[in-house]
This record gives structure tokens, sequence and C-alpha cells, in this order.
């Protein structure tokens, strides 16, 4: 990006958050950093792009750690363009590819863990993309579920979001049924291993980033009653607490869009369970009268640097979240 360009976001984004009381903290949000770009996860950026990426955050933001920069927002004490990085889900290439990148930059980070695929489990939506992957040419009909033209890497893409898609909201054993209906039609082998283990974990802490809980086993908290939520919300915590021996402190909530995914109830049991604070997919960024337990984040998925920046500026251009 020209340099002229870089010279007046700066203060854009000075002004936008300038700092102390009028502070406002800007979020991002990471999945997965492949090790090369997949054509069937092409929202996910590569190890390249997401060091692009890096290096643009670095120069037009104070990046703090997410804990450090939560007790600061509440506290009314943010520096100016302040901002911090997430991880969801505990995916193995969080230890193995982004966080070597991030040391190099001296750059801290949250990981937001579903403690129950730790050492071998794999997501529902990770064996969807991974049978798709592996099946063979042409039509792919699941009676009830969908029906998929299979050929080239970009209707492999369209069929995987369709199904997830058509998946995500049905009940847990149904939609645990659609996608082993769907890996037996692939004939798809066993899943890679995609996520950390604990010694992978442990060393995520012992470098100095923050561990958050992020449920058990990644449900839709909304949809569960409020005895399974209370246990996926607890027993993250106390499962992740007694690998690092360390408090938990910080929450994210899966999937994470409000009045669809989580409300009122999943903000009370979340705060109940000794959270100081959870966090959201909403767009936005966090100011001092935010609802700590409501917190938005948000990352662009533009390639370029200009579009990129330009879109993080419309972001933190919308008013704090809501108290």
């Amino acid at each position: 990006m020209a340099e002229p360009v870089h010279r007046w976001l700066r203060p854009l984004f000075h002004r936008l958050s300038p700092g102390g009381a009028r502070g406002r903290l800007q979020v991002f949000i990471y999945h997965r950093v492949l090790p090369e770009p997949d054509p069937l996860r092409p929202g996910e950026p590569d190890a390249r792009r997401f060091d692009r990426q890096l290096r643009l955050i670095q120069r037009h933001f104070q990046v703090l750690p997410l804990p450090e920069a939560v007790r600061a927002l509440r506290e009314g004490r943010l520096p100016p363009r302040a901002a911090a990085l997430s991880f969801d889900d505990g995916y193995r290439d969080n230890h193995d590819v982004a966080l070597p990148l991030l040391q190099r930059r001296g750059l801290p980070a949250a990981f937001f863990v579903a403690s129950g695929y730790l050492d071998g489990g794999t997501m529902w939506n990770d064996r969807v993309i991974e049978a798709l992957r592996a099946a063979p040419p042409g039509e792919l009909a699941l009676p009830g579920l969908g029906r998929w033209a299979l050929g080239d890497a970009a209707s492999r893409r369209a069929a995987a979001a369709a199904a997830i898609g058509r998946f995500k909201y049905l009940p847990l054993q149904a939609r645990e049924d659609a996608v082993a209906a769907l890996a037996a039609a692939c004939t798809a082998p066993p899943a890679p291993r995609l996520m950390m283990n604990r010694e992978e974990l442990r060393r995520l802490h012992a470098a100095g980033m923050s561990i958050g809980a992020h449920t058990v086993s990644h449900p839709i908290l909304a949809a569960l009653d409020a005895a399974a939520a209370r246990a996926e919300i607890e027993g993250s915590k106390a499962q992740l607490e007694a690998l690092i021996g360390a408090p938990v402190r910080l929450f994210a909530y899966p999937n994470g869009r409000p009045g669809r995914d989580w409300g009122p109830r999943e903000r009370a049991l979340v705060a109940g369970a000794g959270f100081e604070a959870a966090f959201s997919t909403a767009w936005g960024t966090a100011g001092r009268d935010s609802d700590p337990f409501a917190l938005p984040r948000f990352t662009p998925w533009d390639r370029r640097p200009l579009p990129f920046l330009l879109r993080l500026a419309r972001n933190a251009w919308r008013p704090p979240a809501a108290p």
C-alpha cells in the first residue's frame, strides 16, 4: 500500500478510538491459519496472508493481550487504536502456523478452545469438508438432506457450504446422523488430526498466549436446555483450567450470533460461571459502557491491504456495542 494512504489511515483510526474513557476496542477473530491456501477453505488465511494482515494490524493498532484489553476497557484506560487478536475452536494450526508468526512479531493473542475436541476430536463441519474433498466425482444425493454435483474444487466448496448451512441448526443427534450419512456416502477416510492436543495447548499458554473457553463440544447453546448449556460452559472452564494450571477468565459463544446462537439465558450462565467477559461474533467495537458479556469481534475478509483497512475503519465507525 502506498505510504500516503498509510499516513491518513492511522489518524483516522486514532480519531475513531482516541483512548481513555472514550477508547474503543477492536477484537479480531480468526479460526485457522493454513500452511498453504486450500480451495475448499477460501475464507481461512494461509500463513503468508495472515502474516500480511498481522503487519497491517501492528502498523495501525496497539495490540494488547485480550485479558488486559478487557480490564483496560472496563477501567477507561485503553490506549488509542486499541486492538486484540483472538482465535476460536482450538485448531492444531493455531499452534503450528499462527503461533510462530505471532511470536516473530511479538504479538499476543487469545485462543478460545472447545475442550472436548482436544487430543484427536474433529468438529462436525470439518468432517463435512473432508468428506466432500474425498468423494469421487459425480452426483451425491442424501435423502432428505440434499443433492450436490461434485467435480472440481468450486463445486465441492459450494456443496460444503450448502451442507454446513443445512446441518448447522439441526438437533444435535440429527446433525450427527446427517454428517455420518454424508461421510459414509462419500466413502471418506477418517479426517486428519485438525485440532490441538493438550501438550500443544500448554505450549500456547507457556508462550504467553491467553486461553479462553469455548464450551466442551461447540453446540449452539440456545438450542440446549439450561442444564446442558451450563454443563458445556462450566465444563470447558474446568477442563481447560486443569490442563493449563491457571484461571480461564474469558469465554466465546459458539457460532456467536446474538439472538440466534445465544441470548440472555446464556449470558447469565456465563456470568454465573465466573468469567470476566464473553465475546460474540457481532460486528462492531466495544466501548467502556458495553456489556462485558456481549463484546463484539470482527475480521475483514478482504485480501488486499487497502480494502482490509477500510473495512476495519467502517467497522470501527459503528457505535460501540450497547450496555
